[in-house]
């Protein structure tokens, strides 16, 4: 079973051990409800503090926020039956770092975040319903060519961060003209299809019989791609304002 989420790839289920109880589909969405919340309040934080024009104060918050959630995100994927414990934690850390960005966006484009977080949640529940009646199936194929399309982008993002480090960027695609615009919306696409990937993950975690934990597990890695894709439509957005 392959994903292109480095969260939730085919290796997931391997080496997990006993653990009382097994992973549900309704338990890893009680999970990632869970999740949501608390990336919720703790975004709301630092949103408030941003909209509040103390912008100062929140960037310590929000960059410490974007450092513990590679943090946590890391020991979570390297250490599964932790994910009780370090997928709130991770969830907390990331609200922090969204609410920052996202006061910000909000306070150059009037109404962005809403529409980012409608279409965030449209697309949820639109690949959802597209997947539970079989008109979206996760086929092999399927998976290698979102796997190939999300490790180009991956990879396009870091030789852009690197270049950013020496005054540079990649021409075009950071801009609001077509070609940064189709960029934007190739990304976006990629992005929601990793939820088909994510869906499938946790079908076939229940069918295996995953430990109970897999459930904050599988939740988690929803919560990287939904994370990423409210990002995207962020960006896109915003190219579009301009």
């Amino acid at each position: 079973m392959r994903s292109s989420n480095p969260v939730l790839n085919d290796k997931a289920f391997t080496g997990l051990g006993e653990s009382a109880g097994r992973m549900t589909i309704n338990g890893t969405v009680t999970r990632t409800l869970i999740l949501l919340l608390l990336l919720v309040a703790s975004a709301l934080f630092t949103w408030d503090k941003v909209r509040a024009g103390d912008l100062a104060a929140a960037m310590p918050w929000a960059l410490g926020g974007l450092i513990g959630g590679l943090i946590f995100c890391l020991i979570t994927c390297f250490a599964k039956p932790a994910a009780p414990f370090t997928a709130p934690v991770y969830a907390i850390c990331e609200g922090l770092f969204l609410g920052a960005i996202s006061a910000v966006m909000e306070t150059k484009f009037k109404g962005i975040v809403l529409d980012a977080v409608l279409l965030t949640g449209g697309t949820l529940f639109g690949l959802l319903v597209a997947y539970r009646t079989g008109l979206i199936k996760a086929t092999e194929n399927f998976k290698l060519g979102v796997f190939a399309a999300t490790a180009g982008i991956a990879l396009v993002y870091l030789v852009s961060f690197v270049m950013g480090l020496f005054g540079k960027n990649i021409p075009y695609i950071h801009e609001s003209g077509w070609v940064g615009i189709g960029f934007s919306l190739f990304v976006v696409v990629i992005a929601a299809l990793n939820l088909v990937l994510d869906f499938d993950f946790i079908e076939q975690g229940e069918a295996a019989g995953a430990p109970k934990y897999m459930e904050w597990y599988a939740a988690f890695g929803l919560m990287v791609t939904l994370i990423w894709l409210y990002i995207e439509f962020l960006r896109l957005l915003a190219k579009l304002r301009r």
